[in-house]
């Protein structure tokens, strides 16, 4: 509230264009930090092309590859991106396409649509079934950019 209290002339300018389409975009490091070795992950989502939300936050647990820390990662971008969803839906707007989720690891990917679970990703089943019900709900959609 103090920033928007010292700068009432300032202004966040949103385009508008034909649709409401939602797409987030999510990266992560693998075990940046020196002390205990735990991910950081962010995420950014854009509604019609503009940005709305962003975060950028050190994981709760380590991750055992870079995979797993992307794959994490993800799992925070879906949330917002369902957030969003039911935002709009409640002011009344109808986002016409399944959203859509990019992250450039292509083995988080292939996790996210992978219907077995492997022993070298056991650990992360939790994360796995929470996007791959989405995904199945045609809710979101992940991409490798």
């Amino acid at each position: 509230m103090l920033y928007l209290k010292s700068g009432p002339g300032k202004r966040l300018i949103f385009s508008k264009n034909g649709d409401l389409e939602v797409a987030g975009y999510t990266d992560a490091d693998r075990a940046g930090s020196i002390t205990d070795r735990r991910s950081t992950s962010g995420y950014c989502t854009f509604v019609g092309g503009n940005l709305v939300t962003w975060q950028s936050k050190k994981q709760n647990l380590v991750s055992r590859s870079s995979a797993e820390a992307e794959y994490r990662g993800m799992t925070h971008g879906v949330c917002k991106l369902l957030w969003i969803r039911r935002l709009l839906t409640e002011l009344g707007f109808k986002p016409g396409k399944p959203m859509e989720l990019h992250c450039d690891n292509k083995s988080a990917i292939d996790i996210a649509h992978n219907p077995v679970q492997h022993d070298q990703t056991k650990h992360v089943e939790v994360d796995r079934h929470f996007i791959k019900e989405k995904n199945l709900r045609r809710r979101s959609s992940a991409y490798h950019s």
